[in-house]
């Protein structure tokens, strides 16, 4: 399904967000990166990258000269073409490979942070997802979660009724695909509470975790650190 709508996922995560996923995946950026302290060039993951717009703003956040690197990791190969068009030219040190998020191709400690950008929900095992990632860390290395929430009240109302009933017709229509942005609402009406995700990555082995929601709780921003000694 990914690889089939992979021409047009840029444009319609911009028209049916009215543009605000970018403000949304730079503050996951943020706080990924803002007061990670590492004493080498760092390495970042960025699971289920897509069309590796959060990559490529990791890259951006970082000094040129750091020898920094963030590989981009995803199942989609249409996604990942993107993503490496997409970096030519202004994403040195961005790589993307195809991955699976239950087993990762990765040594246990390889990462200074990782992030996943509205995929967690995707996963099968979510739990075993969330081990899998705070495996790829090393010790004190951060994880950060950017996934849908749900709002309420008068607002809340308003944007179950866009989510269920605007968002999958204007999907259909641009993507040509006919169940895409039917999926959506459905994994995000299944996804969980942000007390249980809290405390289904401290199963994981994180530490200092916590969420900030936006927009509303539109969307829900967490983080939390692995656990053990450096």
């Amino acid at each position: 399904m990914f690889s089939d709508i992979a021409p047009t996922y840029d444009l319609l995560n911009r028209l049916l967000s009215f543009g605000i996923d970018r403000i949304w995946r730079r503050a996951a950026v943020r706080a990924l990166i803002d007061g990670l302290a590492f004493d080498r060039p760092a390495r970042f993951l960025d699971l289920a990258t897509g069309t590796g717009d959060v990559a490529l703003a990791v890259r951006r956040r970082l000094p040129e000269d750091g020898g920094v690197q963030i590989v981009g990791a995803d199942l989609a190969f249409p996604m990942l073409a993107i993503g490496r068009r997409k970096a030519e030219g202004r994403g040195a040190g961005v790589g993307f490979l195809q991955a699976d998020a239950l087993s990762l191709p990765f040594g246990e400690g390889a990462f200074d942070g990782a992030i996943i950008a509205f995929g967690l929900r995707n996963l099968e095992d979510r739990p075993a997802g969330l081990a899998e990632m705070a495996r790829v860390l090393r010790p004190g290395g951060r994880l950060v979660v950017l996934e849908f929430g749900a709002p309420r009240g008068l607002f809340g109302g308003f944007y179950h009724f866009y989510f269920r009933w605007v968002l999958p017709v204007a999907g259909r229509i641009v993507s040509g695909h006919p169940t895409a942005y039917t999926y959506l609402p459905s994994t995000v009406s299944d996804f969980p509470a942000p007390g249980e995700l809290c405390a289904m990555m401290g199963e994981a082995g994180l530490g200092e975790v916590r969420n900030r929601p936006m927009t509303g709780g539109i969307v829900q921003v967490y983080s939390g650190v692995r656990l053990g000694d450096a």
